[in-house]
């Protein structure tokens, strides 16, 4: 299932230490400079690689980070 989720209820669900995971698609050096506390780094060309490893409950609410600007 894909959605939307706003900045502020993302915060919410962190503040209330919900279960949920926050990946960074973010090259490696963007993510090391600033990056979401808590976040996963899972560069775009690593996903296939890394998800199973990092997010072996398939049943966990993930939300996907990633910027295009430079």
């Amino acid at each position: 299932m894909e959605s939307t989720i706003s900045t502020e209820d993302l915060k919410g669900k962190l503040d209330r230490k919900e279960s949920i995971k926050v990946i960074e698609t973010l090259a490696p050096e963007r993510y090391r400079k600033a990056h979401l506390p808590g976040a996963l780094n899972i560069p775009p060309e690593q996903i296939k690689e890394l998800a199973p490893q990092l997010l072996p409950n398939k049943d966990a609410e993930i939300v996907t980070y990633y910027t295009n600007t430079h």
